[in-house]
C-alpha cells in the first residue's frame, strides 16, 4: 500500500493551481499549471487501502485506484499506467472531464478531504506519453468479422478500440468532420485540449481501426447497406437532442441551443476559416449581453466560452435552489454529493442566478433583447412561482443550456427499426442488444446523458458482447451492465 500513515501525516488536499484569470482569459489553452511529481506522490500517499475500497464502487469502470495509488508512491510509474489501462481506455480524457464520482466515495472523505484520484490519474497517462509507454496494442489473431461504430464519441471510441484489439476489422463512422463526438465539438479548448483526442486516434488508426468521418449514416449509408456489408452495428451517437424552453419568443434571433454555440468556438482554436473580418464565429458573445439558462457543466462551458471572446456581461440561471457549501444531508458519503461547486469559469467572472425561472423572451425587430423572469419555490417536489418576484433583463445572445432529452430519432434509428425505453432512449437487453439482430447500443443513446466515464465504461462493456455475439465467447472485460444506475 501507499504510506500507512500517509492520511495522518498529509491531511491537505493539494491540486494543481489554476492560472491567474487576467491571463488565462487571453487564451483558450488548458487552465491548470504544471504538477510536480513530488507533491502528485504526496498526494498517492494519503490513500488509505481501504479493507473495502468504496472508490472501486464509485467508478464504473472498475478502476484499481489504491493499486496506482501505491505504484505512483513508490515511483513505479511504468506499472502505474499498466495498472490504470487495465480498465480505461482513455484516462487522459476522465482524468480531465469526470466529476470524479470515485473521490466522492473514498473512506478518508468521510471526515477528511478525499484523495486527489483524478489528478493522479492524469498525471500517469500523461507521464506515459511522455515515456512513450503508450504504444499500439494489436491483436494476436483476425478474426475476419467486420464492426460498424456509429458515433465516435468515447463509448464509441472504447468499444472501437476494444473490438479491433481482439480481431475484428472495426470502422468508426461519424457525421462530423472530426472524430469526437461531444469531446471535440462539445467540449471548449480550455477543458480539454483537442490534442489529445488526436494523440490518441493516432495510437487507434495504429491499431487498425478505421474512421471515417463526414458520414452520416442512414442517409450517406442507408441502414440496409450498413447491415449487409457489418456482421454487427454498435449505435453509439449519443443523446444528442437538446431540451428545448417553449416559451413566447422563443422564434426570437439571438436564441440558441448550446451545442449550436459551441462547437464554433471550437472550430476557431482547430483553424478552420469560419471567422469573420473580426476574428469572430457566426455565433459569438463579444460585447453582448449574454444569458445563459442552465446551471450545469455545459453552462459554465458557456460561461467560459462567453469570457474569452469578450461578452459585455454574463448571467447563468438555474432553476433550482443554491446548493450548500458542505455535502448536503441527502447525499450522504459514499453517493455523489450535492454540493456548491465553482468551476473554472466561474472564478473567471459572470453572475449565477439560482431559483429562478425564465417566462418569456421579448424583443424588437425579430431579435431578443431581454427576458421576463421570476423566483421560485419548491412545493411538493414542484416549482411554484414567488409572487412578487418577476424581474426583467436585457439580453443580446440567449443560450440554452439545459441538458439533453435522448437520440435523434429519425433517420438511422427509424430505419432500423430499433425500439424505445419509457425515457426515449434506444432499448437494449442485458446483452447490450437492441431488438435489432447483430445491431448494439452502448453511451447516452441507450443510457441517456450521464458521465463520461459511464460512456467509456458502456463501450467497454458492449463490445463484450458484441465479440461474444460473434464468437460465442470472449475475453474482453465487461465492467457494467445496462442495468446499473449512474451515480449522478
Amino acid at each position: 500500500m501507499a504510506d500507512p500513515q500517509g492520511f495522518l501525516k498529509h491531511t491537505a488536499r493539494e491540486l494543481p493551481k489554476r492560472r491567474p484569470v487576467p491571463l488565462r482569459l487571453m487564451d483558450w489553452k488548458e487552465v491548470y499549471e504544471d504538477f510536480s511529481h513530488d507533491t502528485l506522490r504526496t498526494q498517492a500517499s494519503r490513500c488509505m487501502d481501504c479493507g473495502i475500497p468504496f472508490c472501486h464502487n464509485g467508478c464504473p469502470l472498475g478502476n484499481l485506484i489504491p493499486d496506482w495509488n501505491d505504484l505512483v508512491y513508490k515511483d513505479n510509474w511504468r506499472d502505474a499506467i499498466d495498472r490504470l489501462h487495465a480498465t480505461n481506455n482513455f484516462p487522459e480524457f476522465t482524468g480531465r472531464l469526470c466529476p470524479a464520482p470515485c473521490e466522492a466515495s473514498c473512506v478518508l472523505g468521510i471526515n477528511q478531504d478525499p484523495v486527489t484520484i483524478k489528478q493522479v490519474e492524469v498525471e500517469i497517462i500523461e507521464n506515459a506519453f511522455d515515456e512513450g509507454w503508450v504504444a499500439p496494442v494489436y491483436p494476436t489473431r483476425l478474426t475476419g468479422k467486420k464492426i460498424a461504430v456509429v458515433g465516435s464519441g468515447p463509448a464509441g471510441m472504447a468499444a472501437a478500440q476494444q473490438l479491433t484489439r481482439a480481431g475484428h476489422t472495426v470502422t468508426v463512422f461519424e457525421r462530423a468532420d472530426r472524430i469526437g463526438g461531444l469531446l471535440r465539438y462539445g467540449i471548449p479548448e480550455f477543458k480539454m485540449e483537442k490534442r489529445f483526442i488526436d494523440r490518441r486516434m493516432a495510437q487507434m488508426e495504429a491499431e487498425g481501426t478505421i474512421f471515417r468521418t463526414g458520414v452520416n449514416v442512414g442517409v450517406d449509408i442507408t441502414a440496409d447497406e450498413l447491415r449487409e456489408r457489418f456482421d454487427a452495428v454498435v449505435l453509439s451517437g449519443g443523446a444528442t437532442q437538446a431540451r428545448d424552453l417553449p416559451i413566447p419568443g422563443r422564434e426570437l434571433a439571438g436564441i440558441h441551443q448550446a451545442m449550436e454555440f459551441l462547437p464554433w468556438a471550437n472550430r476557431v482554436q482547430l483553424g478552420d476559416d469560419v471567422t469573420d473580418e473580426r476574428g469572430l464565429p457566426p455565433i459569438n458573445a463579444r460585447d453582448k449581453k449574454v444569458v445563459i439558462i442552465g446551471g450545469g457543466d455545459t453552462g459554465a462551458d458557456c460561461l467560459g466560452t462567453s469570457h474569452r471572446q469578450g461578452a459585455a456581461s454574463v448571467h447563468q440561471f438555474e432553476i433550482m435552489p443554491r446548493p450548500p457549501e458542505e455535502r448536503a444531508g441527502s447525499t450522504p458519503w459514499p453517493t455523489y454529493p450535492l454540493m456548491y461547486r465553482v468551476s473554472s469559469a466561474h472564478e473567471e467572472g459572470g453572475e449565477r442566478v439560482f431559483s429562478v425561472n425564465t417566462e418569456r423572451f421579448v424583443g424588437a425587430d425579430g431579435t431578443v433583447t431581454g427576458l421576463q423572469a421570476h423566483e421560485v419555490k419548491m412545493v411538493n417536489g414542484r416549482f411554484e412561482k414567488v409572487d412578487g418576484t418577476e424581474f426583467t433583463l436585457e439580453a443580446d445572445l440567449v443560450l440554452l443550456a439545459m441538458g439533453f432529452v435522448g437520440p435523434d430519432k429519425g433517420g438511422l434509428l427509424t430505419d432500423l427499426g430499433v425500439g424505445y425505453d419509457q425515457r426515449g432512449n434506444v432499448q437494449r437487453d442485458k446483452g447490450w442488444a437492441t431488438n435489432v439482430p447483430g445491431v448494439f447500443v452502448a453511451g447516452d443513446m441507450g443510457r441517456g446523458q450521464s458521465l463520461i466515464v459511464w460512456a467509456i465504461a458502456e463501450g467497454r462493456a458492449a463490445a463484450a458482447a458484441v465479440d461474444r455475439y460473434l464468437e460465442g465467447e470472449t475475453a474482453l472485460p465487461a465492467p457494467i451492465t445496462p442495468t446499473m444506475v449512474a451515480q449522478r
